[in-house]
């Protein structure tokens, strides 16, 4: 009695080209073929698959499966390192339905960067791929950060910096910037890490911040970037001259107590 490769992976409940899979990796022996060249499998080919599929359902990774049917990885290590891989995988997977559960309570599109549901119907496209950006290389509590200074926003005059062509006069650039400005300030008082973006960087390595330039530089044009840059350095300004209002006030009523 031989089997087909269809005949064999229905068999054992999986797929034909699960079974070409198994044999590429060398965990199931090629069988002998019949004159016409079909392949003519036999219940060893069908004990093995059976003890392949046992050893995947239960979470062995395959490149581990050859040595544990040969039985010379099965030790209380191995069975350790498994179920620990099992547990970080259900962590994985509990995470991914939480995030799923807020997608569908926020309405966000699926690939919304996590953390970012409640925010992204207040991102314009651009702001969304660069938020994109930010989750691959920003710390967990900085991106949570991000996430409330979106909160924080000016919607309309963040549209009007989205549709700013890039031939837009210099004028209307300063204009923005300057309205930008204190919207950005407010966003550095509440979470003074962002005056130095680089320090919420998981790595902070040069390639990490030039991926983070260049990314800005294609997603934003000319005229946006300028209002961001003097946006920025006006904001450091109003920061800096509220911190010595209230050095001076705090050296004030300290010399009104020494008379």
């Amino acid at each position: 009695m031989s089997w087909s490769t269809r005949e064999l992976a229905e068999l054992a409940g999986t797929t034909i080209n699960t079974v070409r899979h198994y044999h590429q990796l060398g965990l199931l022996a090629e069988p002998e073929r019949l004159s016409n060249g079909y392949k003519q499998y036999g219940v060893a080919h069908l004990l093995t698959l059976l003890r392949i599929r046992r050893l995947v359902d239960l979470g062995v990774p395959l490149p581990r499966v050859a040595s544990m049917l040969e039985g010379d990885d099965v030790t209380e290590a191995t069975l350790d390192e498994i179920d620990a891989e099992l547990e970080r995988n259900i962590e994985r997977l509990t995470r991914a339905r939480e995030q799923l559960a807020t997608i569908r309570r926020e309405q966000a599109a699926p690939d919304t960067p996590a953390g970012f549901e409640k925010v992204a119907s207040r991102l314009s496209v651009t702001d969304t791929e660069m938020v994109r950006v930010y989750s691959r290389f920003y710390g967990d509590d900085a991106l949570a950060d991000l996430a409330e200074t979106i909160e924080m926003s000016d919607d309309e005059l963040d549209a009007e910096v989205d549709a700013l062509p890039e031939d837009a006069d210099e004028a209307t650039i300063d204009a923005l910037a300057t309205r930008y400005a204190p919207v950005i300030a407010q966003q550095y008082l509440a979470y003074p890490w962002l005056r130095d973006p680089r320090a919420g960087l998981r790595s902070g390595s040069a390639e990490d911040q030039m991926a983070l330039a260049m990314s800005a530089a294609t997603l934003y044009n000319a005229a946006q970037l300028e209002v961001f840059t003097r946006a920025i350095q006006l904001a450091h300004r109003l920061v800096d001259a509220r911190s010595n209002e209230a050095e001076g006030s705090g050296g004030a009523e300290g010399g009104g107590g020494d008379e």
